[in-house]
């Protein structure tokens, strides 16, 4: 995904419950958005709380009302999902530059 630095617009990332049926709705997802340089996993000060949109996760990212603004450059996106059982996930979703 390419986006402007000065967009105000959703991230999303599409999520696929396993085993199908599993509601995922009771917990909202999250999101680490890391700069390409930082090969790590996100630490727990990363993680930012975003919403449901049927089967998709999203947070609003940009200036003047986003979770986060981010500069120009490449960014690693990260999503954190806890299910109704005893998994907490942990998926990098993939890349995002901003121009």
């Amino acid at each position: 995904m390419v986006i402007p630095a000065s967009s105000l617009e959703y991230l999303s990332v599409d999520v696929t419950a396993s085993p199908a049926g599993v509601d995922l709705s009771g917990t909202p997802p999250e999101f680490a958005i890391l700069p390409d340089t930082n090969r790590a996993n996100p630490s727990s000060g990363d993680w930012l709380t975003g919403e449901w949109d049927d089967t998709t996760a999203r947070i609003l990212i940009g200036p003047a009302g986003g979770e986060t603004a981010l500069s120009r450059g490449d960014w690693h996106v990260w999503i954190r999902i806890d299910p109704p059982n005893d998994e907490l996930i942990v998926r990098r979703a993939g890349t995002l530059t901003v121009v």
